[in-house]
This record gives structure tokens, sequence and C-alpha cells, in this order.
């Protein structure tokens, strides 16, 4: 074990530095690692440890410093004793978030960035933590906590921290037309994270069937005639995909999953890791099986420390059973799997940020050709799916491909996990089959719109995707279909908008998020999101211009397309579709320096 600056760490750290290197091929991807583990020792990153972690990997010490300024969850100074970060994106300020970070900044006499003199408190105005369900949410410490309402607060504030234990709340229990909810049967389920209650429950019974059994070519082809589509948000056939890594080559092939779920309006992964990781666990043996792979990378947002915690001891337990690591279950096939804890960024869910990221640098993303398949992680052929279309793998092989395409709309097989947030009556995850109706999704699951109002538009798959007026309702929840529609399934976040909500209130939440989570490499969205965000501003406050829509529209336009990723795209989509469908209540604002929606609030 190499020793680097021994003071700065106990013994037993040292060791534990040690084991977290030993598990990359390459030390720099060690970098995020070890800069989480400084901060959880000493609350922040300090300059000592970012010359440790420069030392002990041989990296120049700037390479370790833009890792820390990059994102936004390394911080380079210290904390107060209790940091309060209260989500003020679309899905909680639909819901309240504003009124919230108002009444915390009111009793603790600071303001967001700011911590309290005695130390305290930390205040902190946060994007999307994941939790839009229960919005608006603040994370204290490591804890979620929400509804967040001033109540709440207060026992904050007396308890110098959380109240109670982390927490994934019960999501709604959905009756399917099929009559039997696939991974959302484990959401209810007591103890569905163990591995012996998963058993119970033909937990690896997919794995038995297919492992030394099945051709991986067959294993391939059947993904393939499941109509089983990526559910991150591409909508690519998973089995297409698979197809397009090298069978021969001479260099090792890799896993890459996608749990870094921060789409705002998305929180369905985060179930499957609390109430279901050995689903997860399965799905990957499947993936890694069919494509020759024999190590997994599995990448979670660091918010998500309650599901790391569910995932990190289902993975331990799956080693102690033999369903991971070398010859699982004697069939010969190897498989080991290393969590790793991304440090704050939206754009790491981009598939190639996201590369980036787990070999230690900036969350960039790449140029392409060439694509992943062929050159990914540490420039091997590399497979990148993210949790839950791994999840509903074990499925297809225990009771067949003819059976699960047929539980889904042509083209579009299986069910599919629907967020559901904004002003519903019953926010939650919805499993349904995939093509399944908005308008059932609104009013027939979610319970309608809150407090009797009535439906003004929907988010229909995140906050990138075009907006829908509720006219536009009677679509069918699948790729091909919302497509057709103009707009897009991309994460599944269905955020509903009632008639109390501003439009251009709406939109300053939006483009105030893409602003904030430009990566900031291609100068069309670097200076793009920026723009946009300052002219919305602008018209909020009674300052806008009779030329400012036009501009919009002229920059958003300029944006698409012409960026390294698709975060350009998704940053543009929304000013587009907000505008052109809502124009009136734009030009309202501009016109008379105020908001045309009666008792506008905060809370819209």
């Amino acid at each position: 074990m190499k020793v680097v600056a021994p003071s700065l760490f106990s013994p037993d750290i040292q060791e534990q530095v040690a084991k977290i290197v030993a598990q990359y091929e390459r030390k720099q991807a060690a970098i995020i690692p070890l800069l989480n583990l400084a901060q959880e020792q000493f609350g922040y990153v300090t300059p000592e440890a970012e010359k440790f972690v420069a030392e002990y990997l041989e990296v120049p010490i700037v390479q370790v410093r833009e890792v820390v300024s990059f994102y936004t969850l390394l911080r380079p100074s210290p904390p107060g004793k209790c940091r309060i970060a209260v989500c003020t994106t679309t899905g909680c300020a639909l819901r309240g978030a504003d009124k919230a970070l108002e009444y915390a900044k009111k009793k603790l006499g600071i303001k967001p960035g700011e911590t309290t003199p005695d130390g305290r408190f930390t205040l902190e105005s946060v994007e999307c933590l994941g939790a839009c369900e229960f919005g608006p949410v603040a994370q204290v410490n490591d804890t979620y906590m929400g509804y967040l309402s001033e109540q709440t607060l207060d026992r904050i504030f007396q308890n110098v921290g959380p109240d109670r234990e982390d927490w994934c709340a019960e999501a709604p229990v959905v009756e399917t037309p099929t009559g039997e909810p696939l991974i959302s049967r484990f959401f209810h389920m007591k103890e569905s994270h163990k591995l012996d209650t998963y058993l119970q429950h033909r937990g690896f019974e997919a794995v038995k069937k297919t492992l030394g059994k099945m051709n991986p070519d067959d294993v391939i082809d059947t993904v393939k005639k499941s109509n089983l589509r990526g559910l991150g948000g591409a909508g690519f056939s998973v089995g297409m995909k698979w197809s397009f890594v090298p069978k021969e080559t001479s260099k090792p092939k890799y896993l890459v999953v996608n749990a870094d779920e921060g789409e705002p309006g998305t929180f369905k992964d985060k179930y499957i890791l609390v109430k279901a990781p050995h689903l997860l666990i399965e799905g990957m043996i499947l993936a890694s099986y069919a494509v020759g792979i024999h190590k997994a990378y599995l990448y979670i947002r660091k918010e998500y420390q309650f599901p790391y915690e569910r995932l990190k001891a289902a993975v331990d337990e799956a080693y102690a059973k033999g369903y991971l690591g070398k010859n699982i279950l004697g069939t010969g096939f190897d498989l080991d799997i290393v969590i790793h804890r991304g440090a704050g960024a939206y754009i790491c869910g981009e598939e190639s940020a996201l590369l980036e990221s787990l070999e230690g640098k900036k969350g960039l993303p790449r140029l392409r050709p060439p694509f992943p398949a062929i050159v990914g992680l540490f420039g091997c052929p590399t497979v990148i799916n993210n949790v839950e279309t791994l999840s509903y793998l074990p499925f297809i092989f225990d009771r067949g491909y003819e059976w699960f395409a047929g539980l889904g709309s042509p083209k579009n097989g299986g069910m599919k996990l629907y967020c559901v947030s904004g002003r519903v009556e019953q926010p939650g995850v919805y499993e349904l089959p995939m093509g399944t109706s908005l308008r059932d999704i609104i009013f027939q699951y979610a319970g309608g719109i809150a407090e009797g109002r009535k439906l003004k538009a929907v988010i229909p798959g995140g906050i990138s995707a075009n907006i829908l007026t509720a006219g536009e309702i009677d679509v069918k929840m699948d790729f091909d279909s919302l497509k057709a529609a103009g707009t897009m399934l991309g994460s599944s976040g269905v955020m509903v908008l009632d008639d109390s909500v501003c439009m251009v209130k709406a939109l300053s939440y939006a483009t105030k998020f893409f602003a904030h989570e430009s990566c900031g490499q291609c100068s069309p969205c670097r200076e793009g999101t920026g723009w946009i965000h300052k002219i919305v501003t602008r018209i909020l406050q009674g300052k806008g211009k009779p030329a400012d829509l036009d501009n919009l529209l002229d920059i958003a336009a300029f944006m698409g397309g012409n960026t390294i990723c698709a975060f350009g795209d998704a940053a543009a989509m929304p000013v587009t579709s907000y505008i052109k469908k809502f124009r009136a209540e734009f030009e309202y604002h501009i016109q008379h320096k105020k908001c045309d929606i009666e008792n506008a609030d905060a809370n819209g």
C-alpha cells in the first residue's frame, strides 16, 4: 500500500484508500471516490486532501482542483453543522419550494450559499434532488425531508439537523391492466431489498435459465425480439445497442450502469435501488453475459445516500452467496461490480460525460464517433444502460420475449415506470404498460388535478421535453407516439401544471436549471443558456421588451443541433414550446409588467 501524507488519514482510512484505488484499471479513476472520502472525513475537501489525492494517484494537483471546481457536491470550504439544501426546480417549485426557501431565509437570517455566524446552518438552493413526489423537498445533510412545510423546517432548526432516519416513501399501489406489476411488485414487499426475499419471488431464475445454457448471441436476439428499449431517455433498441459491441477484441469490455438520475421530474430508479437492488444486479449479470463482459461499473448520483447504502449491501450480499464474483452459480461466468458515486453534475447523465467522470475527469461530453460500443470506458468497448432498463431483463428471460413484447404497444415492449409530480392529488411512481394514455396516468392513476383546479399543461418526459397543452393529453405514453406528437417520452417524468401556474415563471425554473447545469464546453450552450435565463428573468420581473420573445426563439434555434451533446437541444426545447403554445401569456407579461394569472403567487 502506497502511503502519502500519513498524518492526513488514520491507518484504517489509508487501507480504505488503497482498496478504493485497487478497484479501478486506471488510478486516475479514483479521484472522485477519494475526494468524496476526504470530504466525509473533514466535512469538505481541504487543500491537504487535494494534495494527498494528487500525490497518491500521481496526477497533477491542477487536475484534482479542476475536478473539485466542476462538481457541485465537492465543497472547497467547510459548511455549517447542518446543511439544508432546498430543491427549487420545477417539480418542487410547483408545490411551494419558493415559500419554503423564503421561510428558511427569514428564520436563519441568511441567503442561499451562506452559513449562520454560529456555524450551525448552511442554506442552499439546489437543482433537482430526485424526490419530486415529495416536493417541496430538502436534503438535510444526507437525509431527505419533505413535504417541506414551515413545521418541518422548524423541527430541523430546533434539532440542528434531520429528526428521523432517511426514507424512501412508498409508491402508490397501481392495479395494472395485466393484473401483474413487475418491478413495482417489490415496492411494497417487506424486506424486498434482501436476497432471501428476492429468491422467494423467482429471483435469479432468469440467470439460471441463461448462463451456460443460452448462446450469448441468442440472448441478444431475445432482447431484440422483446422490443425492450432504453428507458433512460433515448429509447434505442437495447438488443441492437448490445450488438454493436465487437465480439472479437483484445480489449476488455465493460458494462456501465447509469444511476445518475438527475432529470427534473424523474425519480423511478431510486425506488429500484432501495426496494429491488437484486433485480438490478440480476439484470446486470444477464447483460454482461450477453456481451461477454466481466466487469461492471454502477455510477450513482451522490445525493442518493440511502439508495447507495441499500445497493452496496445488496452487492455485498450477492458476492457472499455466489451470485457475483468468480464462477457465478458454477456456470464458469465471472462478473465483478464496482459502485462509483458521482459528485453532483446533471451533465453526467449524458453517457459520454458519465464515462469521463468515471475516469476521474470533469464531466465533459465526448465527440462521437467513435461511440462507446467501440471506444468507451478506458478506451474499451462499453455498454451503457440505465437502471430501469436492466431491471426488466430478468422478466424477459423468466417469462419469454413474446409475453414481454405483448405487454406494451407496437415496437415498445413491456411495462414502464412513470413518474408523476407537480399539481396532482397523488404524485408518485406508476408502473403501467408502455403506451398507456397520458390522460389516464393523470386522471385515473394520479388522482387528477390537486385542489379541484383545471389542467393547464403537462411536461411528459422530464424538464427537457416539449410541453403539451391540456388539449393534447390524449396521447400514448411511448417513444413513437410522443415523438409523433412533437415531444418525447424521455425519462418519463410527467410534471403536471394547473391553471394557477404562470408559464413565464414555469419557464424561468427550467432556464435556471439549464443555465446552472451546462458544462460550459460548447459556446452555443454555455452562452445561450445563460442569455436565455437572463431574458426570461427580465420578463418575469416586469422589465421585458417587445423583441424578447423573438430573440428567445432565435437563441434557442441557434443552440439546437450545434453542440457536442444533446444538452443544447434539451435546453432549447422548453423555450420554444412554452413560448409557441403560451405566447399570449408571455406578451401580457411584457406589455403589462405583471402576470395575468389570477392570484398568482410563489407557488406558480
